[in-house]
């Protein structure tokens, strides 16, 4: 994923409200900016650590500018949660994602049942599915360590409930996994953060729930899905 236009420079003062970040751009001007990630963030931002913003001149627009990356020193770290899917599509597309490989057909944002939707469908025919549920990994514990979730996901907890029932119907399910920063080198569930959201997933993997988990390469210009990262499940 190319970012379309040359992302703005800026030093993070505060994060509030959830999705609000105060930014300090490199002309001296402070502005408001908007984060798409519903999650804590911790590891992710502190004051004073450099970010980078996309623009976006759209009158119906509130804020014009909206956090992207972040970056602690060692690492930038992808935080717009609304590209993980494309991440993953286009992961699957070039190969890289070599588990999710020969399907004719990708369909995003499917419908499960009456209240849920998971992110991907792939398909060859009604015969021949995969749906996959994609989850943004940004959550750095210990030296070297991915983890997720960053908080208690009850709609994650949902999601893998779902992934279960779709293998006990006889069609194949994944959770994956997009680790979007690159000073970590394995993954493991967060445990410690939301126990249910564990135990569920090691249920769904006991019932034929594939896991897989991939990091990203990032620079200013540009985050791709680069390779299959080593997971403890």
């Amino acid at each position: 994923m190319i970012f379309q236009t040359t992302l703005i420079e800026g030093t993070i003062q505060k994060r509030y409200k959830r999705f609000l970040v105060d930014v300090k751009l490199k002309n001296g001007e402070l502005i408001t900016a908007h984060i798409a990630n519903t999650g804590s963030m911790k590891s992710c931002w502190a004051p004073g650590w450099k970010t980078l913003l996309s623009y976006h001149d759209n009158p119906k627009r509130k804020l014009k500018y909206s956090v992207e990356l972040i970056h602690n020193g060692k690492s930038w770290i992808g935080v717009n949660t609304s590209r993980t899917n494309q991440l993953a599509i286009d992961g699957i597309k070039n190969g890289i994602i070599s588990e999710l490989s020969g399907y004719k057909f990708i369909k995003p944002e499917v419908k499960i049942g009456d209240n849920s939707r998971l992110d991907i469908l792939l398909y060859n025919n009604d015969e021949d599915r995969c749906f996959v549920e994609v989850k943004n990994v940004t959550l750095k514990v210990g030296d070297n360590i991915a983890s997720f979730p960053d908080a208690v996901t009850t709609r994650g907890q949902k999601h893998l409930l779902e992934l279960e029932k779709i293998v006990k119907n006889k069609d194949r399910a994944c959770m994956l996994y997009i680790i979007q920063r690159e000073d970590i080198s394995c993954f493991t569930p967060a445990i410690e953060i939301d126990p249910e959201y564990v135990l569920l997933l090691q249920k769904a993997h006991l019932a034929g729930v594939e896991i897989l988990v991939y990091q990203c390469s990032i620079t200013p210009s540009e985050i791709k899905v680069a390779k299959k990262i080593i997971s403890a499940i």
